[in-house]
């Protein structure tokens, strides 16, 4: 269903992920938003991501920098760099202005020279987590992301991590596909709870999240 982009306010748009909808346009030159219910929804249950021996070797030997809320723009303009992308510049300003009142938030990493390798940004409403998109330019920079997410939304109090779909990537780490009934029933009941992006503090070393996620894993 499309809608006038002007009347979109950020207001409007934390009312839509409550409800289980989320925007995208077309194309990043198209003006136009569409509203999206998916009868299969992707979620990453927060007790089931995987941390591979492989990425938990990488994330030990470190070489980068994990950061929040530093470069959230930039965040999203890595991940609208691409062939086909559903971010245009409504959205673009829609997610900025979120961030600005501190329901978007983003997750940097960064290489040892100071560059942005990767990222990832959602929005927060309740104990629900909406991963809107992430982004990579070194290998394992959208894992190592994605892991320090987790780590942050499990300490924060989160219940539900949307992803929207499940690609192969989101499967490989975890992610799974639920129906539409099902997403609204725990949708609802994450809503019902606060969580706060912010309880964990300053970013954990490396073998704390693959420690964590290890004992997390167990126990599911």
């Amino acid at each position: 269903m499309k809608d006038d982009a002007p009347s979109l306010t950020p207001d409007l748009l934390l009312t839509a992920y409550a409800t289980g909808i989320f925007p995208m346009a077309e194309s990043r030159g198209d003006p136009e938003i569409f509203w999206v219910d998916p009868r299969h929804r992707g979620i990453l249950p927060l007790d089931g991501f995987r941390i591979s021996r492989s990425l938990a070797r990488r994330m030990r030997r470190g070489g980068y920098r994990v950061t929040t809320d530093r470069a959230f723009a930039a965040v999203v303009q890595g991940c609208a760099e691409r062939e086909e992308t559903w971010i245009n510049d409504t959205i673009f300003d829609l997610y900025a202005a979120l961030h600005e009142t501190g329901h978007a938030r983003s997750l940097e990493v960064w290489s040892e020279d100071g560059a942005l390798v990767g990222g990832v940004y959602g929005v927060c409403l309740g104990a629900a987590f909406f991963g809107e998109s992430m982004f990579s330019r070194a290998t394992d920079a959208s894992k190592i992301a994605l892991a320090y997410l987790v780590d942050r939304l499990r300490t924060g109090g989160f219940r539900l991590f949307d992803t929207q779909f499940l690609t192969p990537h989101l499967a490989s780490l975890g992610g799974i596909q639920i129906s539409r009934g099902d997403y609204r029933a725990r949708l609802a009941e994450a809503l019902r709870h606060g969580a706060d992006f912010d309880a964990q503090g300053a970013v954990p070393d490396a073998q704390d999240v693959v420690q964590r996620n290890a004992q997390t894993s167990k126990r599911g």
